[in-house]
């Protein structure tokens, strides 16, 4: 915590040494989520390297692109299926 939002909490009448941070609840299903899409990624990546692109020269890196890409996407779509479970669990917990 800054000096700048300590002064602030003492103005506004409050113990800066009675403030904690608040946790992150869904902090290791965010980064969960990410590494098996990135995992997954990376696994599909090799499969379509050793089987689709079997045919191109073993020393050749054009399919290094794809390893990159398949990470990229799987890793963005865990972090997106994070975010519609987090939406859902906070909307399932105000609305009831």
């Amino acid at each position: 915590m800054s000096r700048r939002e300590k002064m602030a909490m003492i103005e506004r009448g409050m113990d800066p040494r009675s403030y904690k941070p608040q946790p992150a609840p869904y902090q290791n299903l965010k980064w969960g989520l990410l590494l098996v899409g990135a995992g997954f990624g990376l696994f599909l990546a090799f499969l379509l390297d050793r089987t689709v692109f079997a045919g191109a020269d073993r020393y050749d890196d054009q399919n290094a692109a794809i390893y990159f890409a398949l990470i990229a996407i799987f890793g963005g779509l865990g972090l997106i299926l994070s975010y519609r479970i987090e939406k859902k669990e906070l909307y399932n917990n105000d609305k009831g």
